[in-house]
């Protein structure tokens, strides 16, 4: 890809918004990693295809699906769908990942896949305007709604620093295996949502986060026992001002990235670190990740994972 291709890749509503170059933004999109050369990979990251195309690239790099579920397992798969929003506007998971992730369970032997999120907006209106609905749907999912307090059991965080437990919704609660499919964009009170602010779409009480430091208790409901399997973060559209919910089409740039790892604290530090082609934010003022790894949720210190990093 040329340089006029690349930034007609992250162009904003047409117009460039960045004059970094291919090789600069794949630099920011995985730091000082070395690629490796062994199959199995702490974190997998994609640039410059389609959502569905750099996820089966990025799952192949892994092993397959078939690393992450098994024959007969209960999947739940937990995209953002908190906004009544359009694909474009960038506000949810992008409809065609989540597609192909069900699709991917199915093929691994999973008897159900169940498809949820704590939405903000109105919940029929989210999960029908976002398109996740009907994707999940017609890939064979089950979408639950996730609207009243009876959804949810109350499970304990004893790592928890301010959180000590929380309602947790029963479709992850009673699954085998989860999968965590957050976009990436920026969030006014957390700074960026990506894979542990995710979590707040898992559980009732979001109150409680916003009144008792909301960047701690982000990572102390990531010490909730059941861990996802898969950490997918979609960056193929960047919401990179006005999150959560976005305001324009302005907000969004078109950056066409994945990231894929069973340690979440490193898929939101390299996630972080890519969102800076289009808006500059420091890790630090993403408290919750550093937060996290405090706990032991993950590590921060890519520079000593195994990484994988392509190009389409």
């Amino acid at each position: 890809m040329d340089r006029r291709n690349f930034l007609r890749a992250v162009a904003l509503t047409g117009a460039a918004i960045t004059t970094m170059k291919e090789a600069d933004a794949m630099s920011l999109l995985t730091q000082s990693f070395e690629t490796a050369n062994a199959a199995n990979y702490d974190l997998v990251a994609v640039m410059g295809g389609e959502p569905e195309a750099m996820f089966r690239k990025a799952i192949a790099e892994m092993g397959g699906m078939k690393n992450f579920i098994s024959k007969g397992d209960k999947v739940c798969v937990k995209p953002n769908i908190g906004w009544d929003q359009p694909v474009e506007m960038a506000a949810n998971t992008n409809p065609k990942l989540i597609a192909e992730i069900v699709k991917q369970c199915f093929d691994a032997g999973a008897s159900e896949v169940t498809v949820f999120d704590h939405t903000c907006d109105d919940w029929r209106k989210s999960y029908s305007n976002s398109g996740i609905e009907e994707a999940a749907k017609k890939a064979g999912a089950k979408v639950v709604p996730a609207h009243q307090e009876s959804y949810y059991k109350t499970v304990s965080l004893p790592l928890g620093k301010s959180l000590k437990n929380a309602k947790i919704h029963q479709a992850i609660v009673d699954s085998d295996k989860w999968i965590n499919v957050p976009i990436l964009k920026n969030h006014g009170g957390a700074q960026l949502t990506i894979s542990m602010k995710n979590y707040m779409g898992i559980v009732w009480d979001r109150g409680y986060f916003h009144a008792n430091d909301l960047q701690q208790c982000i990572a102390d409901v990531c010490t909730y026992a059941k861990r996802p399997v898969l950490n997918v973060v979609d960056a193929y559209r960047l919401m990179k001002t006005s999150g959560p919910r976005g305001k324009s089409l302005s907000d969004v740039v078109l950056s066409k990235g994945l990231f894929l790892s069973q340690d979440i604290i490193a898929a939101d530090t390299a996630a972080t670190n890519f969102f800076n082609q289009a808006r500059e934010m420091p890790l630090e003022r993403v408290s919750h990740i550093a937060k996290g790894q405090e706990l032991g949720v993950g590590t921060m210190n890519l520079e000593k994972l195994n990484i994988k990093r392509l190009r389409m």
